[in-house]
């Protein structure tokens, strides 16, 4: 049994997760979370032990300096609460961590242990994913359950996905399994400009975090930081002609998909947004997985040789070669990557880092060498 001390009894609680690795294209997942810790001054209470689930050989420790002393930081996962205020106040605990090395089941049976003391109501993982989408135009953010029910209640995509999956689809059926609700929310990001970070694509999964969950989430820097984003991609696609016709074809492609979509639901959606954005005051305090289950990696991308190049598209309008082939990953990736219109019905994807990707374990958090958090 865990023993939790120092932690209140909780409102209405949420789970919401998110894993670094290959559920995390652009880091669009994980930076969702830690901008929920800060805007919410979430509280960490609880951190699984490294030892048991990571292999430091991939996610490295890091060591630094405190007030000269030195100490070592093992990548690990962790979970806060923070408290959302308002009308109806609730609470979310948030983990955040990277995705295990190994013992995947145990893994999630002691966050669903964790869930259970807590009274967790909901679990919502986060996940992103490579796709062939323009950086151009809204991201695409798909909802998907196993739970039939759950999914006419809140209007998701029953997944269907059969295929490789990663930790966000194995922890969404251990909920199912132990009868706690999971939902996991998609994003897609643009397969030729994958490096971190893509605050556009973290702004899209908060929100239909939003959306789903009715609640007010402060969005601090980010609409700028995404508003940068883009220019800066405009700067470099344009400085490349293949691709910016290669992001035109993406273009086309995605608005001819939206023609039938652009009617009441999604307007009505951005104006009740809209209205709990004036009416409610702010709360106070690897590679990654493609539509078809692979890999990816980024086409704009400086080297001592110059920038990489998407291959040209087809005539299909997707690039030649390992073109996501629309299917989503086990339990966590929407089916595409694809414009609104075609998002997946069936989950989404989840896996190891991308190749050329950096392991991001040096930059994981966890537990101090003396025992004290970083």
């Amino acid at each position: 049994m865990i023993e939790l001390e120092g932690v209140p009894e909780l409102i209405d609680p949420v789970m919401v997760a998110a894993f670094e690795g290959w559920n995390d294209a652009g880091d669009a997942a994980s930076t969702a979370v830690a901008h929920l810790e800060r805007e919410w001054k979430g509280e960490v209470f609880a951190a699984l032990d490294a030892e048991d689930y990571y292999d430091f050989q991939v996610n490295r420790p890091t060591v630094f300096m405190d007030g000269g002393v030195r100490k070592i930081t093992w990548p690990t996962t962790r979970l806060s609460v923070v408290r959302v205020g308002g009308e109806k106040p609730r609470d979310l605990v948030l983990v955040r961590g990277i995705e295990p090395s190994m013992r995947w089941r145990s893994f999630c049976n002691e966050l669903l242990g964790f869930a259970h003391e807590l009274g967790v109501e909901l679990v919502v993982v986060l996940g992103a994913l490579l796709g062939d989408t323009p950086h151009t135009r809204p991201v695409p953010v798909s909802g998907v359950t196993s739970d039939p029910d759950l999914a006419q209640r809140m209007d998701l995509e029953e997944t269907k996905y059969e295929g490789p999956t990663g930790i966000v689809g194995v922890l969404q059926e251990a909920c199912t399994h132990a009868g706690v609700p999971a939902v996991s929310l998609w994003a897609a990001v643009p397969h030729y400009v994958s490096q971190p970070p893509n605050p556009k694509a973290t702004l899209a999964l908060l929100n239909r975090l939003e959306d789903l969950l009715d609640l007010r989430i402060p969005q601090g820097e980010l609409p700028e930081d995404a508003r940068a984003w883009q220019v800066g991609v405009d700067q470099l696609a344009a400085e490349d002609s293949e691709v910016a016709e290669y992001v035109q074809t993406l273009e086309e492609a995605r608005d001819t998909a939206e023609l039938p979509e652009a009617s009441g639901e999604a307007i009505a959606r951005e104006f009740e947004r809209y209205l709990r954005r004036r009416d409610v005051s702010p709360p106070s305090p690897g590679g990654h997985a493609t539509a078809d289950g692979g890999e990816g990696g980024s086409y704009l991308r400086d080297s001592p040789s110059g920038k990489n190049r998407p291959p040209k598209p087809d005539a299909s309008g997707g690039p030649r070669g390992d073109a996501p082939k629309g299917d989503a990953a086990p339990g966590d990736v929407p089916k595409g990557n694809v414009p609104k219109g075609n998002v997946p019905k069936d989950d989404p994807a989840t896996g190891d880092a991308a190749a050329g990707d950096v392991s991001k374990g040096d930059a994981a958090t966890g537990d101090d060498e003396d025992g004290s958090e970083d």
